[in-house]
């Protein structure tokens, strides 16, 4: 018995150091554990320290392109104003620079224009100006016309004439324009052909000229060239028996084209015809070719922008303009007949054009311009233009 307490007593003994080291050690793995917990957010710190400073270093670019995202908030668009009318985008284009070929850009714009002519030496020419004289009225069998609805019976050697026009025209698309034109004219007869008819002079006459309406449609337009349709209708809504209209309608079909060629020069150009609809009777009157008459216009003009400051623009230009008669008839104060009339298919008439524009802004211009005739044959031998457009 005493053997076997001996032995136990034995047996602890030697199991109590072992048991003392293990607990040692369990105490120091904790120990060590907490320490492990304790530094690791240190080490998070330091980690993310690091990072930083790499990425201000530039190390981590493609990081601070996703922080920088993430951290920006993404923009928000405004939400469209439905009462607010839709713009019209059209080419950034500054505007036409001549004076009397028509205008091939479109937009909308206002147009006061003044013209000052003198020594239009057949005004019934194809009743293109006025009617066809009244003088027919009083003439022996043959060229007699007892309806001529133009002025007389005195048929004028010269005529001066002065006429202001007001235009409107209204885009209200890109490429669309409609327009229309009050003209108010002024007639001065300068002197009357001697005729064994005793034909009394008539005096001076004013009033509404003919009323014009069209459109326009650009079937190129870009910020460098338009190339344009023009529709045009004359409405005889001026006093034909005081020289102030022709007494039928008429109609205006042309092509117009603007093409800028450099920063500072661009040119353009027109062809149309006008076409006369009724008109008075021929010579005779049984002929079968009316006294109105088709005439083809033509025209080119090149500009060169020669001032260009922060808010003015001064640019000369040249413009040359033809028109051919294709028909029709003309008072002739001489002949067989004083006061019969000839044809004048074949005439054609050219006048050289000189003038400047001056811009102020994106929406006023000025033009000033001086036309003559260069050829024998004429409408008048001088012209002189002036105009203030506004752009709206």
């Amino acid at each position: 018995m005493k053997l076997v307490h001996s032995a136990t007593a034995l047996f602890a003994l030697i199991l109590l150091p072992v048991a003392g080291s293990a607990q040692q050690n369990n105490s120091a793995r904790k120990q060590n554990q907490a320490e492990a917990a304790a530094a690791e957010p240190l080490e998070n710190v330091t980690a993310v320290s690091d990072r930083n400073a790499g990425l201000n270093s530039g190390h981590y670019a493609g990081a601070s392109l996703t922080f920088g995202q993430q951290a920006k908030p993404a923009p928000q668009k405004p939400k469209p104003d439905k009462n607010k009318p839709p713009e019209i985008k059209r080419p950034p284009i500054e505007g036409s620079m001549v004076g009397y070929i028509d205008n091939a850009i479109i937009g909308s714009q206002m147009r006061i224009r003044v013209d000052a002519a003198f020594d239009d030496n057949f005004p019934d020419r194809a009743e293109f100006f006025y009617a066809k004289c009244r003088c027919y009225r009083g003439l022996p069998p043959g060229p007699v016309d007892p309806n001529a609805p133009g002025p007389g019976p005195g048929i004028p050697s010269a005529l001066n004439f002065q006429q202001v026009y007001l235009n409107v025209e209204y885009a209200p698309v890109r490429r669309f324009s409609l327009f229309t034109e009050i003209p108010v004219r002024w007639i001065q007869p300068q002197g009357f052909v001697q005729t064994p008819f005793n034909f009394a002079p008539f005096g001076n006459q004013a009033g509404l000229s003919d009323v014009e309406a069209g459109f326009k449609f650009a079937m190129l337009a870009s910020r460098s060239h338009y190339f344009t349709f023009q529709f045009r209708t004359y409405f005889p809504s001026g006093d034909a028996s005081k020289g102030l209209g022709t007494n039928h309608y008429s109609i205006e079909p042309s092509v117009l084209y603007y093409q800028k060629l450099t920063d500072r020069m661009s040119v353009e150009a027109q062809l149309g015809d006008w076409h006369p609809i009724g008109g008075s009777a021929g010579i005779p009157i049984t002929s079968s070719e009316g006294f109105a008459g088709d005439i083809f216009t033509y025209g080119i003009g090149p500009s060169y922008q020669l001032y260009r400051g922060e808010r003015v623009r001064f640019t000369p230009v040249i413009e040359m303009f033809g028109w051919r008669v294709l028909g029709g008839f003309q008072t002739l104060p001489g002949g067989p007949v004083m006061g019969a009339g000839s044809e004048v298919s074949g005439t054609n008439i050219v006048n050289i054009k000189v003038g400047a524009r001056t811009s102020i802004g994106s929406h006023n211009s000025f033009y000033i311009g001086f036309g003559q005739a260069v050829t024998h044959d004429m409408w008048y031998k001088h012209l002189v233009r002036l105009e203030y457009r506004y752009a709206f």
